[in-house]
């Protein structure tokens, strides 16, 4: 019988996509990183990106007891009956250290998008069918009947680009035990218009997918805070930046709020596949 996720998680992970690539030369660089995440005292890491078992794999055998999960794949680019075989291998492997996170994606990015929850509610009948067990897979909800089906059907939620308004939303809805892991973006950066203009510039493209968009106008956003690249209130509720004791007070009310863990994905100037090693340090002192 495996661990809870509850409790195999911890209070904090990373998010990354960096951590997912597939280049063989990065191997060595993503295992070390891996390592040392663990060693921080980390108890995930999520992977960005569409990822997959396949990405997972590599940053489980370097480590001995960091869970991993992908964050999101899309129920489009994989068959169920694939990822219920990848799970299984990995499983087998390694039992309890990997983690499916599954979502529907976004129109815009999804050729033939149609039914999302219908697909999703399908997708899961297809791992049931397979054998994935409800207590090791998690949805990447955000809409109420997503967070239901979460409840009912999944470990627990791993909503992204969500506020601390969400995360008590999202609690109500999924009650005490399901896993709540929302993301949260942290731009380590102390001038504020410096710190917006980095946000804005992360936030750009996610504010052309609807699926985000109306979760912002489900909760207290107008259009008006969409416009010209996100208005100050709303970079400033979807993002940690400022000084430390700021930086710390904005993870601490997703706890507050409800979440069991908050995944920080760090939001600089550098490629988004680029590692934030030194960050994820500097965050990890900040947590202590």
């Amino acid at each position: 019988m495996t661990t809870p996720l509850k409790e195999t998680v911890g209070r904090y992970g990373v998010w990354s996509v960096g951590l997912r690539s597939e280049d063989p030369d990065r191997r060595g660089e993503l295992a070390e990183a891996a390592a040392e995440l663990e060693e921080l005292g980390y108890g995930a890491v999520w992977l960005g990106g569409n990822s997959a078992a396949r990405h997972a794999a590599p940053l489980i055998e370097a480590t001995s007891r960091l869970t991993v999960g992908t964050s999101i794949q899309s129920i489009w680019e994989h068959e169920a009956a694939d990822s219920a075989a990848a799970f299984a291998g990995l499983e087998a492997a390694r039992p309890g250290r990997f983690v499916l996170g599954l979502g529907v994606s976004h129109g815009p990015l999804v050729k033939d998008y149609r039914r999302p929850y219908s697909a999703l509610v399908a997708y899961l009948d297809g791992l049931d069918a397979a054998g994935v067990p409800a207590d090791r897979r998690v949805l990447a909800a955000l809409g109420p009947k997503t967070l239901e089906l979460t409840r009912d059907r999944a470990a627990g939620a791993i909503p992204y680009l969500v506020t601390p308004e969400h995360t008590a939303h999202a609690r109500g809805i999924l009650g005490e035990a399901p896993l709540l892991a929302p993301e949260l973006a942290v731009v380590l950066e102390t001038d504020p218009a410096r710190a917006r203009a980095l946000a804005r510039e992360f936030l750009a493209g996610y504010l052309r997918l609807p699926n985000y968009t109306s979760n912002f106008l489900r909760h207290g956003f107008t259009e008006a805070d969409l416009a010209d690249g996100g208005s100050d209130r709303l970079v400033d509720a979807l993002f940690a930046w400022g000084e430390e004791d700021r930086i710390r007070e904005r993870i601490e009310a997703f706890h507050q709020a409800g979440a069991d863990h908050v995944a920080l994905q760090v939001v600089d100037d550098s490629p988004r596949d680029v590692l934030p090693r030194a960050a994820w340090r500097r965050l990890a002192e900040l947590l202590a």
